[in-house]
């Protein structure tokens, strides 16, 4: 995985496996209130989607992760795989996006002028507009849950819109900015998609580029 991935998921599996016992992953806190990002994404949508569903995907994990831990049976390791992919995705998905949020007051919506993202932007898509027409159009078409991300290839070193399903991460490219369509945005996909640009933390994607970019 690439060190963002990385970073949200310390130890490792493997280094967790290797010491004979699981780590115990937990549910990091949202870094504003739960009411934040209003009227954009209500506070119901945000508890139930943080507390609930991100919450669902740590006690998965952990118990993935102990049950692996516990088992010397290839079969019984294999057959873990998928729950350690979809619970470990969901939580690696879900740690970055919350840093990906922030309130429109301070720096939600807000890309920043004349950087190195906003000139890639334009570079890679003719124009931050099209960009965010892009993305959207990308999102909106999953098929029930799944994730709509921009990240950057390293081997082109360019930015390119990728998307995953339910809940894998991405690991093709490094991932930049990412927005998640789930069942609970009650079927209103593009009204969703397109309020999320106003609490979209412009400044974490902008140091998540830089990072990627400098590597």
């Amino acid at each position: 995985m690439f060190s963002l991935a990385k970073s949200a998921l310390r130890p490792s599996f493997a280094r967790a496996f290797a010491a004979g016992k699981a780590y115990k992953h937990t549910l990091p806190p949202l870094p504003y209130a739960y009411d934040a990002l209003e009227p954009y994404i209500s506070e119901e949508i945000m508890k139930l989607h943080h507390t609930k569903h991100h919450q669902t995907y740590v006690n998965g994990l952990n118990a993935a992760e102990e049950a692996y831990a516990a088992t010397d049976s290839v079969p019984k390791k294999i057959a873990l795989q998928s729950a350690l992919k979809f619970n470990g995705g969901g939580h690696i998905n879900h740690s970055l996006f919350w840093k990906n949020l922030s309130p429109a007051k301070e720096a939600g919506g807000k890309l920043v002028s004349g950087g190195a993202l906003e000139k890639a932007l334009v570079k890679d898509f003719g124009s931050v507009e099209e960009f965010k027409k892009k993305m959207n159009a990308a999102t909106a078409a999953i098929q029930g849950s799944g994730w709509g991300w921009l990240g950057y290839d390293k081997n082109t070193n360019k930015l390119e819109i990728v998307t995953t399903a339910n809940q894998d991460p991405l690991l093709s490219h490094v991932p930049i900015i990412g927005i998640d369509i789930w069942e609970h945005y009650k079927n209103v996909k593009p009204d969703y998609l397109n309020a999320i640009w106003n609490v979209i933390n412009f400044e974490e994607a902008e140091k998540r580029f830089v990072e990627a970019t400098a590597n």
